[in-house]
Parts: structure tokens; sequence; C-alpha cells
């Protein structure tokens, strides 16, 4: 049995990502992580991300980083309260290099690999689920696969057990994600990928847009 501790964000990529990984036989969920820096939306994605852990029968941990959100708002991350209007697209463009810098936490996926990769050792489980995708990775060079294969080999040798980042969702675009989730029985409403944290997702962030369900 391979099992796994995935990052699990309450959003589409991860959750998909996650199921598809335990959809296949001998594989299994060990822990779901959630990182809280201070995001705008991290009650309404830790509730969402909650709600999954408990559909798959799964511990939820969530890991407080206040020191990530210092630095984020340093750096001028807009993804925090009070640091400014988000940036807005469109469904033809939904975000671009400057969208990207606006919304960019320091070392995000780095940080969060690198504590997931402490978890999967300690509980005897071998690889990282992380939520990556090929549409993003076009902006955010965190989300492609060199980034994955980087940290695999890194964490062979930071691991005692050679832990492994793997992402599923990794080949997909946002549209392929949305047809994965369907697929595994999702709805719309299992998901938080807004970068708000209003009642209702904005449906103008470059998240929702590409996150959007009806295509």
């Amino acid at each position: 049995m391979t099992s796994a501790v995935v990052l699990l964000s309450g959003g589409l990529d991860s959750a998909v990502a996650a199921g598809l990984f335990a959809a296949v036989p001998g594989q299994r969920l060990a822990a779901c992580l959630f990182g809280d820096y201070g995001q705008r939306a991290r009650e309404r994605e830790a509730a969402a991300a909650m709600r999954l852990a408990a559909r798959w029968q799964v511990p939820f941990v969530r890991i407080g980083l206040p020191w990530l959100g210092e630095l984020a708002q340093r750096a001028g991350c807009r993804l925090l309260a009070g640091t400014g209007e988000l940036p807005v697209g469109t469904s033809s463009v939904p975000g671009d290099a400057a969208s990207a810098r606006a919304v960019w936490v320091p070392a995000r996926n780095a940080v969060l690999v690198a504590i997931a990769a402490a978890h999967a050792e300690t509980l005897g489980a071998s690889t990282v689920v992380a939520g990556f995708n090929r549409e993003e990775a076009a902006t955010f060079a965190d989300n492609s696969a060199a980034f994955v294969d980087a940290c695999t080999t890194m964490l062979r040798l930071g691991t005692q057990n050679g832990v492994r980042v793997v992402s599923a969702t990794l080949d997909l675009d946002k549209a392929g994600i949305v047809a994965a989730a369907r697929r595994l029985g999702f709805t719309a409403a299992d998901f938080w990928s807004c970068y708000e944290g209003g009642a209702e997702p904005c449906g103008r962030c470059e998240s929702c847009l590409r996150s959007r369900w009806e295509r």
C-alpha cells in the first residue's frame, strides 16, 4: 500500500489530485494538510478542505504559518487582507505575469512541500500529493513538472524514506481538471477556489476565472 500526505487547499486542483491518487488501487491518503498563512480566504478554504478530508475519512491538519504571511505582506502579496485590491481578469485572459506577481507568496509551494514531506516521513508515507497543473505552470513555475522533479530530487536526500512528490493533475489544464472532478463525483460546491473569502466566490479573480465549473 502506497500512502500519501496531500497538500489540500480546499480548492479544485488539490482536491482532484487527491481524489485521483486515492482512486488507484493500492494507494491511500494518510493525512490532509492545510496551510494557513493569513490568506483572505483561509476560513472558506479550510472549511472546504475539512469537508473533503471527512469525505475520505482522512485526518485533517491545519498548519499555522504566520511568519510566511508576514513575509508575503512585506513582499507586496495581495492575497492577504488589507493589502490592496486583487487583480481582476477576464474569461479569455484570467491572469498574466503582472497578476502572478501580485498574488505571489514567497516560496510558498516549496515551504508547503517540505512541511508535507516531514509529515509523510513521520507517518511512514512515501508520497506528497499536490494539485499542480499545466495551465497555471505557464505563469507560476512552482506548478510545473520541473518543480515536481526538483522537489523529489531534494527530498530523496532530505528524507530518510525518500519521499517523492506526485500530482495527477500536472499535465491537465483547468477544463481537464473540472472534467476529472465530475468523473470523481464532485460538484462545484465541494471546493473554494476564490482568492476572496466572502459569502460567495467573487467570480472575477484569476482563481475563480480559471476554476469556473460551467464551460
